[in-house]
């Protein structure tokens, strides 16, 4: 079993490829697409360049596809790298980090249905609460690149994904109606640690900058 995982950085696409890994899978390499739509449908887009020396330090061969980030017609730029990765690859599965989008993983069932490729979803419809303490119980270290819904603002830019952030965001989701995941878009995230990691990545720099009334994004540099 060949798989190649869907890779924005985060923690849902790592932790998809961590629980496939454990349910005996072969990660063969990384899929990482490069929007230049920042407000993506289908991709994550804060610091997702620094996806490469994640692939290093996990010692998995990356995969790169660009796309303009156009809705719909980005799905065909999915398609054509997933082609690339199976040819050059082998692979028999693709694996997602889909956790309750339907938008995308409907979409990317369909891409693997036509490639006659299996779509394995490790983390769907995972509760949202009980999943963030998954992930803190399976040593993933976790901060925060973007924010984008009231109420988070920019101090939770750099946070890291701990007991103290799930109390938080878990008294938000019940007050707010957010999603305490952020797969709403609420907030997006970048894996500086797990155990798929040969050694823990290291903050160099960043910038902040603000994108709306209640969205700001941090571009991270890793080392």
């Amino acid at each position: 079993m060949k798989a190649a995982i869907l890779f924005s950085g985060g923690k849902d696409s790592t932790y998809a490829a961590y629980l496939a890994k454990q349910e005996g899978y072969e990660l063969t390499c990384l899929i990482s697409v490069f929007s230049k739509n920042k407000a993506s449908y289908m991709f994550h887009t804060p610091s997702v360049k620094q996806v490469k020396k994640q692939a290093k330090v996990m010692e998995i061969q990356l995969i790169i596809g660009k796309t303009k980030g156009i809705k719909e017609e980005e799905l065909k730029d999915l398609t054509k790298i997933i082609q690339k990765a199976k040819k050059k690859y082998d692979i028999d599965t693709i694996v997602t980090g889909a956790l309750h989008s339907d938008y995308q993983a409907s979409r990317i069932q369909k891409i693997c249905d036509d490639l006659n490729l299996k779509c394995l979803n490790p983390i769907w419809h995972k509760e949202e609460v009980p999943y963030l303490k998954e992930l803190v119980k399976a040593n993933f270290k976790i901060i925060i690149v973007g924010v984008f819904a009231f109420p988070l603002d920019e101090s939770w830019l750099g946070r890291i994904i701990d007991d103290k952030f799930i109390e938080e965001v878990s008294k938000l989701k019940y007050k707010y109606k957010i999603h305490a995941a952020g797969e709403g878009g609420e907030f997006e995230t970048f894996v500086l640690n797990c155990p798929l990691f040969k050694k823990e990545l290291k903050v160099k720099s960043f910038r902040d900058s603000k994108e709306g009334e209640n969205s700001w994004r941090r571009e991270i540099k890793v080392y």
